[in-house]
């Protein structure tokens, strides 16, 4: 088959190549899903997983990209709860080789099934950057009605979903990025908007939570927005201070079957609706980590067409 590989962790994005590698072999409690449309997160090739297994132990080549749409065509020994031939989307382990190849082994409890209605390619937008948005906002922020909460990087992949799941609980949403974000984050239900080059973040006033995707001095001044009780939640780095009578918490998203399962149904239901900014082919896959064309959402890699099936 077919893959990206990188082995030279200080080869950074030029190291990334499409390689020939042999069809992967369905471990205890997989499955092998021949893998429609992938997703990435840039900076994945500086996390220590990347390069080793979960015993420290070197496991390069290894295959980036952990988010994945496709077609279950083999189960591993013991696995229930998914069939050859259905379609699924979800999470790759880690620390195991990931989605931007033709086929894939994923263990099946980090898949979720996925309706005929839902395109391959807006399904690869929702792992990482739905699970990431729902966790932050009501796993660990626990958002409710009528609380304002500022969400940086909102025309991103995982602040637009941020945006409208919180719109959604009936929350006020301040969006914040740069000048020509303005237009997309207004338009997916944010009630204001922060320039965050031009405009004064003081000026958001006092925030229940703060949803941060950036880290540095954003989220430095973003500690101090946050009103008592308040909650400041980020995935760049561990916060080096604490709000007044708050938290700030730093995590790392989880599959989540269940949560997969209930942002698959409001994409369904027209009340999520993942920004894919652009689809690029598994040739052009290192130019897509290195984010030469910017544009608002999740860069999605097409790596087989629409036609599901089974191993050819």
């Amino acid at each position: 088959m077919q893959a990206i590989t990188v082995r030279d962790r200080d080869a950074g994005v030029g190291g990334l190549t499409l390689t020939e590698l042999p069809y992967p072999h369905a471990a205890e409690n997989d499955v092998i899903v021949r893998v429609h449309a992938a997703g990435f997160t840039p900076g994945e090739l500086e996390w220590p997983a990347t390069w080793t297994d979960r015993a420290g132990r070197d496991r390069t080549p290894t295959v980036p990209g952990h988010e994945l749409s496709g077609v279950v065509v083999e189960l591993g020994y013991g696995t229930t709860g998914l069939t050859v031939g259905q379609r699924v989307f979800g999470l790759a382990d880690w620390a195991r080789d990931g989605a931007l190849a033709e086929y894939t082994a994923v263990e099946a409890r980090n898949l979720a099934p996925l309706a005929a209605d839902i395109d391959h390619v807006v399904a690869a937008a929702l792992p990482i950057s739905g699970l990431t948005a729902w966790q932050g906002l009501f796993v660990h922020a626990g958002l409710r009605t009528g609380q304002t909460v500022v969400v940086h990087g909102a025309a991103g992949g995982v602040g637009s979903i941020a945006v409208q799941l919180a719109r959604e609980v009936g929350a006020r949403v301040v969006g914040t990025g740069r000048s020509d974000d303005r237009d997309v984050v207004l338009g997916l239900g944010a009630q204001a908007f922060v320039d965050l080059a031009a405009d004064d973040l003081r000026d958001v006033g006092e925030a229940d939570v703060v949803f941060d995707v950036i880290g540095g001095d954003i989220l430095e001044r973003s500690i101090e927005l946050v009103r008592p009780g308040g909650t400041v939640v980020t995935i760049a780095v561990p916060p080096k201070a604490q709000p007044k009578d708050g938290r700030a918490v730093f995590f790392v998203v989880e599959p989540d079957r269940t949560q997969l399962a209930d942002l698959a149904q409001r994409v369904r239901d027209g009340r999520l609706r993942p920004i894919v900014g652009a689809v690029r082919p598994l040739t052009e896959t290192a130019d897509a980590f290195a984010g030469r064309r910017r544009v608002p959402g999740k860069t999605i890699i097409a790596v087989a067409d629409d036609r599901d099936g089974a191993r050819q």
